[in-house]
């Protein structure tokens, strides 16, 4: 059963995972606990507001191209392109093909590989491809598509925060919440934001209401392979796996909702 989000909860998922003015007073398991449970609460956030963006555009008189770029510029600006930092560190980690203890070296460093390079250019690509389509479709379509890849995005975090999954390294965002999320509160999550997913799609249609529900549970299998793929890896997480899962699962859900 899930319960009313606590304030250091709220306080800690928005203090770390958007640069909205929210201060986080408390930094303990119990209030990571919290922040990661209510990390799909921070991602609907960051999604209305690219949604905002998107259509605004759109009724000043930008084609659905342009509504597109800046609808996937939001939630880079409201992260300070963390989880896009992530994902093109945790792309030179893994394409390094060195040990752990290297990868993990190589993942620390400020600059970007051309794996990196790569990981951005075709996750950027296909985020920008996809919210176009839908835009095309309709204003309505690109928005949900825009708030459902932002929440389930977020969703990816609270489950590679559950329980069992270790931590790579002992200090770092990473370590603060690995395995802080018990699983069957992180299972709770995962259906409120898929049954929330369908109800959002079923403003355009039953086939739509089913295929919303499929994209959350697309993003989070597909960030799950690539959470396990890191474990295996790695050792564990880091704060960029947690941002590369992120980004990995935004992606996804995209993808699935312009399919078909």
């Amino acid at each position: 059963m899930l319960r009313t989000p606590s304030p250091d909860g709220l306080r800690f998922a928005f203090g770390t995972l958007t640069v909205f003015p929210v201060e986080v007073t408390r930094w303990d398991r119990d209030a990571a606990r919290g922040g990661m449970l209510c990390a799909p609460l921070a991602g609907l956030a960051v999604g209305v507001a690219a949604a905002g963006v998107g259509l605004l555009l759109l009724v000043l008189g930008a084609g659905s191209l342009l509504a597109a770029v800046a609808t996937a510029a939001v939630p880079a600006v409201l992260t300070r392109g963390l989880h896009l930092d992530g994902l093109a560190d945790t792309a030179d980690g893994l394409g390094s093909g060195k040990p752990a203890d290297d990868a993990l070296r190589i993942m620390k460093q400020s600059d970007i590989g051309p794996f990196g390079v790569l990981a951005l250019v075709f996750t950027l690509l296909a985020q920008v491809a996809a919210l176009t389509q839908a835009y095309d479709g309709s204003w309505a379509r690109g928005a949900i598509a825009a708030v459902v890849s932002a929440t389930a995005a977020r969703l990816a975090l609270t489950l590679a925060a559950r329980a069992g999954v270790p931590a790579a390294r002992p200090e770092g965002l990473g370590a603060a919440v690995a395995g802080v999320v018990p699983a069957g509160r992180a299972t709770a999550v995962a259906t409120a934001v898929t049954l929330a997913g369908a109800a959002a799609g079923a403003y355009l249609g039953p086939y739509d209401a089913l295929r919303t529900a499929l994209a959350v549970v697309c993003a989070v299998a597909v960030a799950e392979l690539l959470l396990r793929h890191c474990v295996r890896r790695f050792g564990g997480v880091t704060g960029d796996v947690f941002g590369g899962v992120a980004e990995t699962a935004a992606t996804t859900a995209l993808v699935v909702l312009v399919l078909g």
